[in-house]
């Protein structure tokens, strides 16, 4: 650790029972004690850090002078303690690592120098896919196909922790990276070689907010961001406004932590927090347990802050006892916080907020989130209502008459079979032994039944709003105790009724920690989830990132074959358009227990209050009230099944790994030996021919438009994720490379081989390149005569072979969602050099500089629907170079120009926001100035 320069004589000594810890005292420095907990912990980062150059005197007091009131100008440098990964993102950080180490040696540096210099965690979690379910056997299956399909990943992540020093891998079937993370990784307080200081942590996932509850300063960045920072390199920010959300009141009973935190979700997104702090303040503050406060923390990107951060107090000290962390650290941990004015308890004086908002606990309702955004908020007693009057954006049928039902048929060899049968009444040929029918209740809006038939031979009837898929999955809320206990009571008071789950659904459980396994296993929860088939699939992140495998063929053949419009229900946190499923348009967002009780309703026209599930033994109407667990029933279920001694047994040597992991062929050596054939790893392109000195940046001239999007294009539409459909340009790249189709395996899990990556980037199914009619991945080749549709990709190789660089127009709230460094490195390879939005989400932004690409905006009140572009012009963008004076330009003048003649003429804002952003443009991406530096160090 490089030592602080000390100018306001901070540092001072901390005694913890028998031991000493020097720290760097906040009270040295007169206006820290009045500040919301997370600048206090950007204010020691600070004076722990200063070194006269990056971080300075003047910095430290700007903390301290912090006006609530400002808009955001004083750009700082934070240098978090450690870096954590999951696999689809971790694996292209240490391709690039390696290439790094490779690249170092043409530049006359040593490429052992090229280490991790913060602490790097890795948890392999996205990779699991849920093939099977629905049986006893289905984790086995799921870890068998998992290991197969990515061998080659495994043994390279081996490689690297092997290779790196700083840098461990927690093997796959472990559990999820954000749930492992506050379960066991998260240390709260560090001591490092004796010095004691907050625990802030980035990740390559948006969701490493989730460590925001249990008080750690942390948020999610791309892929490239997190290797800098893994390389000692501090995160530029301006000092933020931070929002203060109060919270009074008590949960009352019946309302789960899902829907306190949706209601929180929709109150942010509304209010507007894109780029601010927010920070949980007030008397309900002590009422929110650890894991609640962990499930809001986790849905900080669906608001779109950087983070939403909770104090340290006993609940933070009662949650780490919980889950078997030493008794050493606990006691470290309180007294740092009560040391530093960082402790909350009745006497912790209010800070002063930027902006404000208020929830009484109290008056929160039973909700879901959907059908395409988690911040679209609809109280379920509305759900059935609301899904009618959503139901129109995503099919245009009339209400059908019976005789013109279709059917699919599935015989006993599995070949379907399609016909117009008549079947002979819609209701009973679906009641038999399954409850309701999906399609009961379709009066007064679009319906298009169909019969279908599955192997074993049953029959039943689909409609629009079929519940496809109904899975207990994420971290957000498989953390959590309380709902995950409460839909094993649900499922048991279900199956004593006699009630099951429609047999057209996909049932899918899987935690994301081993820990649930075990209280599940002590509650013998487990013969009841199973009962209503949610049988343990995988222990991952899973039906979030659209890993929830095939539907099984006959449904999946009716749904798209008659094109009906499925629903997708599960306790996640993301629900955009085209993630959860291929098949599924209507995707929404629940709690655990409300995903049992969809998955017996068996369709999203449903009505809870007024419509029984089903019938038990007796021939007794069932509603959801009548199966709907206590708060007592809960509460007394945890207090019994879970214990210290369960974490303390999960997590006892978390990094070991199972024989599979353990028994992998690992290569060796200190370079990486890469396989010019392999489709999963190869060697990353970005230093190819890179020189010591960065070429001067340059205007753009001749430009043409790639893509014209709207608003609230997401990181799931730009970035390659999810399953590779055949014929696509990343297929057909794998098919010239021998990969069977069976192999394809999802994009995601290929993101360490850039030849796949780049031709899936802009190619998701429900993007809307407005230069097309058709959605999906394509675009118009203005190299062709007559500018025909085209792949993106293909396009781009054309334009490529013309020099002729590319620029995408977007709307507002361009690059929402996850952190994804692909949506940044595909766009670099493809060819664009610009992107021009109306507005930005901070991580994507931030991922384009990274990537030597410029983000701008258009005049205030202005898009390019207002400017009248409608994509075919020729672009020339000019005053980037104004860059290579050390400046950073307010504004560029665009000018493009039209087929007509004509030309259009705005000047675009910069959003280049720092001189670190700057520095890392004139370089080329972020990668290429820290090679740089540690080159001249090296020399």
């Amino acid at each position: 650790m490089t030592e602080s320069q000390n100018s306001f004589n901070a540092k001072s000594t901390l005694e913890v029972g028998d031991k000493s810890y020097e720290y760097y005292a906040l009270n040295a420095v007169s206006g820290m004690e009045k500040l919301p907990y997370s600048l206090k912990v950007l204010g020691e980062n600070l004076l722990r850090t200063e070194d006269g150059a990056n971080i300075t005197r003047d910095h430290i007091q700007a903390i301290a002078d912090w006006d609530a009131s400002a808009e955001p100008s004083i750009e700082i440098q934070f240098t978090p303690a450690r870096v954590l990964m999951q696999d689809f993102t971790g694996v292209p950080c240490v391709v690039d690592l390696a290439t790094m180490r490779e690249a170092i040696k043409t530049l006359g540096g040593d490429p052992d120098g090229v280490n991790p210099l913060n602490p790097a965690e890795m948890v392999i979690d996205h990779s699991v896919i849920i093939e099977a379910f629905g049986h006893s056997d289905s984790l086995e299956k799921n870890v068998k196909i998992e290991y197969e399909r990515n061998e080659e990943r495994y043994q390279f992540l081996r490689w690297g922790s092997k290779a790196f020093s700083n840098f461990r891998v927690v093997p796959p079937g472990t559990g999820i990276v954000h749930q492992v993370n506050i379960e066991n990784l998260a240390r709260v307080v560090f001591d490092n070689e004796g010095v004691a200081y907050p625990d802030t942590c980035i990740g390559t996932d948006s969701h490493t907010t989730m460590e925001n509850g249990l008080g750690i300063l942390g948020w999610g960045v791309g892929g490239i961001e997190a290797e800098a920072a893994m390389l000692g390199q501090p995160v530029s920010m301006l000092i933020p406004r931070v929002v203060g959300f109060k919270l009074t009141g008590s949960i009352p009973a019946g309302v789960t932590a899902t829907d306190v935190v949706l209601t929180i979700t929709e109150m942010l997104r509304e209010h507007g927090v894109v780029q601010k702090f927010v920070e949980f303040y007030g008397s309900g503050v002590k009422e929110v347990p650890l894991a609640n406060r962990a499930t809001i923390g986790n849905m900080s990107p669906e608001f779109g802050s950087t983070c939403a951060m909770f104090p340290i107090d006993e609940q933070t000290t009662k949650y780490l006892q919980l889950t078997g962390r030493s008794e050493e650290q606990i006691a470290l941990v309180e007294a740092y916080a009560k040391a530093q004015g960082m402790w909350l308890d009745e006497n912790t004086p209010e800070a002063e907020y930027s902006e404000y908002l208020e929830l009484d606990l109290s008056t929160v309702e039973p909700s879901i989130a959907g059908p395409k955004r988690p911040q679209d908020r609809i109280l379920l007693s509305k759900a059935k209502e609301q899904f009618r009057k959503d139901l129109p954006n995503y099919c245009s049928d009339e209400v059908q008459e019976d005789e013109s039902r279709p059917a699919v048929r599935m015989d006993s060899e599995g070949e379907l079979d399609f016909d117009e049968a008549d079947v002979d009444d819609l209701y009973n040929s679906s009641r038999e032994g399954h409850g309701e029918s999906a399609a009961r209740g379709a009066e007064g809006r679009a319906s298009r039944p169909v019969t279908v038939t599955s192997p074993n031979g049953g029959e039943y009837t689909l409609d629009h709003g079929m519940v496809a898929i109904a899975s207990i999955t994420s971290c957000t809320n498989t953390s959590n105790p309380s709902v995950m206990i409460g839909a094993g009571l649900i499922a048991r008071k279900a199956a004593a009724k006699g009630l099951k789950a429609k047999p057209w659904v996909k049932t899918i459980c899987a935690p994301g920690s081993q820990v649930v396994d075990g209280y599940y296993k002590r509650a013998d929860l487990w013969k009841d989830l199973e009962a209503m088939g949610f049988y343990l699939a995988g222990f991952g992140c899973t039906t979030c990132i659209g890993n929830s495998g095939p539907l099984p063929e006959e449904i999946s053949a009716a749904i798209n074959k008659y094109d009906l419009t499925a629903t997708a229900v599960l306790s996640g946190n993301r629900n955009f358009e085209g993630r959860i499923s291929p098949d599924v348009k209507m995707n929404y967002l629940a709690s655990p227990i409300m995903v049992i009780a969809y998955a017996i309703a068996g369709t999203m026209d449903f009505d809870f209050d007024k419509q029984p599930l089903g019938q038990d033994q007796d021939g007794n109407d069932v509603f959801l009230t009548d199966i709907w667990p206590s708060t007592e029933e809960i509460e007394s279920t945890i207090e019994e099944c879970i214990s210290r001694e369960l974490y303390e047994a999960d997590y006892a040597d978390v990094f070991k790994g199972d024989e599979q992991w353990q028994n992998l062929p690992t290569p060796e050596g200190k370079t990486f030996d890469w396989d010019e054939s392999s489709t999963y790893i190869r060697k990353a392109p970005y230093f190819d021919g890179m020189t010591m000195d960065p070429e001067p940046v340059k205007d753009i001239k001749g430009a043409r438009v790639l893509c014209k999007l709207g608003d609230s294009v997401t990181t799931d539409h730009i970035s390659p994720a999810s399953s590779i459909k055949p014929g696509t340009p990343a297929a057909q790249y794998l098919d010239e490379n021998g990969v069977e189709r069976n192999d394809y395996n999802s994009l995601g899990s290929r993101r360490g081989n850039h030849e796949v990556m780049m031709r899936g980037t802009f190619a998701n199914i429900r993007l809307q390149n407005q230069l097309v009619d058709q959605a999906g991945g394509y675009t118009r080749d203005f190299t062709q005569e007559g500018a025909p549709q085209a792949f993106i990709f293909d396009a781009c190789e054309n334009y490529k072979a013309e020099g002729i660089p590319l620029v995408v127009l977007g709307g507002k709230e361009y690059g929402t969602g996850s952190s994804r460094d692909w949506a940044a490195k595909g766009t670099n390879l493809l060819g664009v050099r610009a992107v021009i939005t109306e507005s930005f989400e901070r991580i994507h932004r931030s991922n384009l500089i990274g990537m030597g690409v410029i983000p701008l905006q258009f005049p205030e009140g202005e898009s390019h629907e207002s400017l009248g572009l409608d994509g075919t012009e020729v672009f020339d963008i000019e005053g980037i170079e104004e860059f290579n004076n050390d400046t950073i330009p307010q504004t560029v003048k665009v000018t493009a120009h039209k087929e007509d003649g004509e030309d259009v003429v705005f000047d675009a804002k910069v959003r280049v926001d720092t001189p670190g952003e700057a520095a890392y443009f004139r370089n080329g991406g972020i990668l290429q100035y820290v090679l740089r530096n540690m080159a001249r160090d090296a020399a």
